[in-house]
């Protein structure tokens, strides 16, 4: 199963693109868009628009990963966090993908087997599932990765659209 996974942000939304094949994992790649900085916010999420929607057309993946937002103190950057979610929940039902939505305990528990591991614990397991040399960088593209491994390890998703990517 080959997944696209994505760790929104209004001005860098990490990507994580992985192949599963039974308990093989393969990471075939990652990394960042970063919106343009100083662009009105419309700009911006047209921007990221256009390149995760030529992400997933490019990949053709059997399903996409999103994280769930978690508000934890600013109301106002999660805001813009959900409308950067919300415009790859759109790209990935243009392109017809199911999409997957896991909460960060979620992904953590699907990846580390504990739900409060720190972002070190993850990276590195997410290093050694998908036999990298390296801990995959930055940290949004390491969840993106994370968020893909726990699509394929949990299968779950959520809304099925009529056809697959």
């Amino acid at each position: 199963m080959l997944v696209v996974g994505f760790d929104p942000g209004s001005a860098v939304t990490g990507f994580g693109v992985v192949n599963g094949r039974g308990s093989r994992l393969s990471h075939i790649e990652h990394g960042v868009i970063r919106t343009p900085a100083g662009e009105v916010m419309p700009a911006r999420l047209r921007y990221l628009h256009t390149r995760a929607l030529a992400l997933i057309e490019t990949h053709k993946p059997e399903a996409v990963a999103v994280e769930r937002i978690y508000f934890k103190q600013n109301v106002s950057t999660g805001i813009q966090v959900a409308q950067a979610r919300g415009v790859l929940l759109l790209a990935a039902a243009q392109a017809g993908c199911p999409v997957g939505e896991f909460s960060p305990t979620e992904m953590k528990t699907a990846v580390t087997g504990y739900g409060h591991a720190d972002k070190a614990q993850l990276q590195e397991m997410v290093r050694r599932l998908l036999n990298l040399e390296a801990t995959p960088r930055p940290d949004d593209a390491a969840d993106a990765l994370a968020l893909a491994i726990c699509q394929i390890q949990i299968g779950t998703v959520q809304s099925r659209i009529g056809r697959l990517c």
